[in-house]
């Protein structure tokens, strides 16, 4: 048992496919997906017209009014899932207040509250300067930190799609190196106007449900959430009797610097970071059983990310799964890196890679095997997760149990 062995002792979700982490891993495991058709604002104008959208949520069911009023739509989700992860992990009240910290990402942060007082404004009705409260992305962090009395490292990352898988390795590494007991880490992010004409614009939105490495796929469908996870040293989660979910066995993070919005074509950076999250791990190649990936069904990222396995795992990759979860939760952009970590995490549990959703037909560029067909059950207690994001930001979270 390694001294500085970082683990798992809370999981928190709220999203398109689950309320909470019962919930969510069940949907996970059978592959019920939560795209469906967008009704949070008006998307007639958009070639697409669908999302992973929570459905039915009223905040007034998880906040008072006034509370309410205060948080943004990304405040919200945050302050749910960090809830249920750190209610799961009891950890808060065990450890001093100022040796919990908080590392989370994030993306729009509070723009559908700010796009609610815009159009009010434009329209001469009245408009609360309350709705701009959540626009700065920090926000969230900061209302966690407050809501849940933790006065430790409190810190948001900020690099689009790989935001908070980044804020979990950040997270890590504060517990590794003693600054922290304990870290709450993931990220929140909430579908928005912006974001979804922005999307659109880029021509990268399928008008149905995204169908990652598949035949004819013509982009990404947009999500929203959030997810967190509780983060300790392993002897003092021992020490206290937590239950241990998993352990982040190493990341590896760094910059493409080729384009804004496009991966670099061969792989070869996704696949540098990939074996730099292994050997962070401190181990081979050969015990990653399996990957889920960025996946997000466009043509060009599924190409890449099929290519940069190939460059890691070699002879070997035809029997390493590549899975995408994004057919089920939408793309949630800064939450996606911590909803795929845990259901990563969640799948490591029960012994199943879960189905890529949504196959289309075979692509020859897409010749890895992406569990198409169905579940599978695995003995694999090691797996990784991607993340890439605009601006050649790409973050690997090796995950084990």
């Amino acid at each position: 048992m390694a001294a500085n062995r970082v683990v798992i002792t809370g999981l928190g979700v709220f999203c398109g496919v689950g309320k909470n982490t019962p919930e969510f891993g069940s949907n996970l495991l059978n592959g019920n997906s939560g795209i469906a058709a967008l009704d949070l604002f008006d998307v007639s104008a958009f070639p697409s017209k669908i999302g992973c959208q929570i459905k039915g949520y009223d905040p007034l069911d998880y906040f008072d009014r006034r509370s309410a009023r205060k948080l943004s739509r990304a405040d919200q989700f945050g302050l749910i899932a960090a809830g249920e992860a750190l209610q799961n992990s009891a950890v808060n009240g065990y450890y001093s207040p100022y040796e919990i910290g908080v590392s989370m990402g994030a993306g729009a942060a509070g723009m559908f509250q700010s796009e609610q007082w815009l159009r009010a404004h434009l329209s001469g009705e009245p408009s609360s300067p309350a709705l701009l409260r959540g626009i700065l992305p920090d926000k969230t962090a900061s209302e966690i930190a407050l809501r849940f009395g933790l006065a430790g490292y409190q810190g948001t990352v900020t690099t689009a799609c790989s935001s908070s898988a980044t804020a979990i390795g950040w997270g890590a590494d504060l517990v590794a190196t003693g600054q922290q007991k304990a870290v709450v880490a993931g990220g929140s992010d909430t579908l928005s106007l912006l974001t979804f004409c922005g999307f659109n614009s880029l021509k990268v939105v399928d008008p149905e449900p995204c169908s990652p490495f598949s035949l004819g796929r013509q982009g990404i469908s947009l999500g929203e959430g959030a997810a967190f996870m509780v983060l300790e040293n392993e002897q003092d989660a021992m020490a206290r009797g937590a239950r241990i979910y998993g352990a982040i066995l190493g990341y590896a993070l760094a910059g493409e610097a080729f384009h804004m919005t496009a991966p670099e074509p061969t792989g070869s950076t996704a696949a540098r970071v990939m074996r730099d999250a292994i050997a962070a791990a401190g181990i081979e190649a050969d015990q990653v059983g399996w990957v889920n990936a960025h996946g997000t069904g466009t043509p060009l990222n599924d190409v890449v990310e099929s290519n940069a396995m190939k460059l890691v795992f070699g002879d070997r990759v035809a029997r390493v799964p590549l899975i995408s979860t994004k057919a089920m939760t939408g793309h949630c952009l800064g939450a996606a890196g911590a909803i795929e970590a845990l259901a990563t995490v969640i799948a490591l549990n029960e012994h199943i890679i879960p189905r890529t959703l949504n196959y289309r037909g075979r692509d020859p560029e897409c010749d890895l095997d992406y569990c198409h067909d169905e579940k599978r059950q695995t003995d694999s207690i090691v797996a990784m997760s991607n993340s890439f994001a605009f601006g050649g930001n790409i973050t690997s979270l090796v995950l084990g149990i």
